[in-house]
């Protein structure tokens, strides 16, 4: 689609704020609750769902019906609604459902809108710690405890004295367990299970790398939005587009996501 002019920019921007305030209070309303419980949508694996998950988003859905009833929707609990605008929100209610259970307070409310190239503008929202982090249009800022900071990403460094993080340790399939590993075996220091927290440190510039892989899109345009906008860069393990998911290697600057990259390909 064309260029966005400045007041559309406005519009997404104040949109995403009024999603983001709505997926805060309908978290919030269930995190730590005495009791609560998870359905799980696989058999095979424990891939949980709770009422919080669906409620966030169905809050979020019923905003953009009011707000942008012309721009689809891509949600993790509701699937893919259709619109005539070119633009689609992509929405992760609760990413990191199993932290969430646990009472961590690194699970987040991801937020994208975007179209046929990829994520336009992102938040990442902790709702528990009160941390906003946004990226698109212009802006790359972080909103908390601390009050209101650019978002940067580290300088280059070499691998050997970089911080790498991931959610799983088994990452995915044994091969691509063997290929983090290669990657991992040079870093500095390698810590996991920190969700969509991970690549928000990144935009802040406290870690360089993230790598995972079996993502969906909702898990990861509206961190490829606020990484790139904090002079980050984002790709597949080829090196290509990953706004569609899959494997992904994040990274704070060119020159380690190159080192990174090639250990990744063997």
């Amino acid at each position: 689609m064309g260029r966005i002019d400045p007041a559309e920019q406005a519009e997404i921007i104040a949109t995403a704020q009024a999603l983001a305030d709505a997926a805060r209070a309908a978290t919030l309303m269930h995190f730590r609750a005495p009791g609560l419980t998870a359905d799980t949508k696989e058999a095979e694996r424990f891939d949980p769902v709770t009422v919080a998950d669906r409620l966030s988003e169905e809050r979020m859905r019923a905003i953009l019906a009011e707000r942008r009833p012309q721009d689809g929707i891509l949600g993790e609990e509701y699937g893919a609604k259709p619109g005539t605008s070119g633009l689609t929100w992509v929405l992760d209610p609760i990413d990191g459902t199993r932290s969430y259970l646990c009472g961590t307070p690194t699970w987040g409310v991801l937020i994208a809108v975007g179209d046929e190239t990829g994520p336009l503008y992102g938040v990442i929202d902790q709702p528990y710690i009160g941390e906003r982090f946004e990226g698109g249009f212009g802006r790359a800022a972080v909103n908390g405890p601390m009050g209101r900071a650019a978002l940067r990403a580290r300088p280059a460094r070499p691998l050997s004295q970089a911080i790498l993080m991931t959610t799983f340790p088994e990452v995915g399939t044994a091969d691509e367990g063997a290929a983090f590993r290669r990657v991992a075996g040079q870093a500095k220091l390698v810590r996991y299970g920190t969700d969509c927290y991970a690549y928000a440190l990144i935009a802040a510039g406290q870690i360089d790398l993230v790598i995972e892989a079996g993502l969906q899109a909702y898990d990861v345009q509206a961190p490829i939005a606020v990484i790139e906008a904090a002079g980050g860069i984002v790709t597949d393990w080829e090196g290509r587009p990953a706004h569609d998911g899959g494997r992904i290697l994040a990274a704070a600057n060119r020159e380690i996501h190159a080192e990174a990259l090639a250990l990744l390909r063997g």
